[in-house]
């Protein structure tokens, strides 16, 4: 008998409990809606009673960007998501290829190494897609594929588009007509018909005046071998680094990538009538493979081995152009995947300096007007 007033007792001391705490919490949260109305009241009296001059000295929120990227998609994964965006471009089926690699790597967590499982995941992608599905809806909940669609669009968001070139006219020896295209508008940095060998060395250690990694990819070719320009853009930095030697920097339109082409030929390194804020297009012969740099000299030959250094930094912010969180990125699968749309140029005899032989008109580019003395084409 005790046992059991007992037990009601401890049940009636449970609901005067929760009949107490949660008429507090009407309390609290009435308390809180009323201290938050009288700020809100006091911040805009005090922002309408706020002197105009103190108006402007707010200060601003720290921007949130993209402090890091490791892109290591494969030449495969490039090629595979490429050719599906070209073939279905104008249809109902279409997907840019950016939005195909950023749904693979959402689901491989980045790694594009097993060419099967990365297929796999594309071709899922296409056959929901085939289904009816949309890309927002499917990804609606799709954890890191928002961040690998901004990161792998700031890495490749100038390389796919629209565009027209010049192609020669069949059956009729040196003549032209321009042709309208959707696809593939970056070159490789490599003139078409010049040989030259590679390897992965992101990375690598280098010790000339102070030890660091290799934040590029080098091309070993021959002294005089074309440069071209992989993508439209305006020269950014252009002239003599110790450690580039004679070298060229584009900055691609959006400002997203800073191309940077190093070791470029002892004495006559670039197109003379280049300089800081030309344009230049995708496929233009800017400058010439040499061995310069490693020297506090101008125009020294201190590096053993002829090559281009090839790299490419990606800038979320403006900040990171130039300061201590820059993000180079591993160029090596892209230059590999570049190879298949290479820049045919010939040689002026008279100037020896290479042209290239089909021009190019890139959207892109139509908001820029070229330099008044930028005299490469008319």
């Amino acid at each position: 008998m005790r046992r059991i007033l007992l037990v009601n007792i401890c049940i009636l001391l449970v609901f005067a409990s929760i009949s107490y705490w949660s008429t507090q919490k009407n309390h609290i949260e009435a308390a809180m809606a009323e201290s938050t109305a009288e700020k809100k009241e006091s911040t805009q009296q005090t922002e309408e009673s706020k002197p105009k001059e103190e108006e402007k000295k707010e200060i601003e929120e720290p921007k949130e960007y993209i402090k890091w990227v490791d892109f290591g998609v494969s030449k495969f994964a490039m090629t595979e998501a490429y050719e599906y965006d070209k073939d279905t471009y104008g249809t109902e089926l279409h997907l840019s290829w950016i939005d195909l690699l950023a749904w693979s790597a959402a689901h491989t967590g980045g790694n594009f190494e097993n060419d099967r499982t990365v297929l796999n995941c594309m071709q899922e992608l296409e056959e929901q897609i085939g289904q009816g599905e949309t890309l927002a809806k499917l990804t609606k909940d799709l954890e890191y594929f928002s961040y690998y669609q901004e990161a792998y669009t700031a890495v490749l968001g100038g390389m796919v588009g629209e565009y027209e070139i010049e192609v020669p006219v069949e059956g009729e020896e040196g003549r032209k007509q321009w042709e309208k295209r959707y696809g593939l508008k970056a070159f490789s940095p490599i003139a078409k018909g010049f040989p030259y060998s590679d390897y992965d060395d992101f990375g690598a250690s280098r010790s000339y005046g102070y030890k660091r990694n290799h934040l590029g990819h080098d091309m070993l070719g021959q002294v005089g071998t074309p440069i071209v320009a992989v993508e439209s853009g305006y020269i950014e930095a252009l002239g003599w680094n110790q450690y580039g030697g004679w070298r060229i920097g584009v900055r691609s339109f959006d400002k997203k990538r800073y191309y940077y082409y190093a070791h470029l030929r002892q004495g006559f390194p670039y197109q003379p009538e280049l300089k800081e804020g030309s344009v230049v297009l995708a496929g233009d012969v800017i400058g010439y493979m040499g061995h310069t740099g490693y020297s506090t000299t101008e125009d020294t030959n201190n590096i053993d081995q002829t090559h281009l250094h090839f790299g490419m930094e990606i800038i979320f912010d403006e900040s990171q152009k130039d300061g201590n969180n820059q993000i180079w990125i591993d160029c090596y699968q892209i230059a590999n995947f570049l190879y298949r749309n290479q820049s045919e140029a010939a040689r002026d005899d008279e100037t020896k300096e290479w042209r290239r032989i089909y021009l190019m008109k890139d959207p892109s580019a139509e908001a820029y007007e070229r330099s008044a003395d930028y005299s490469m084409y008319p």
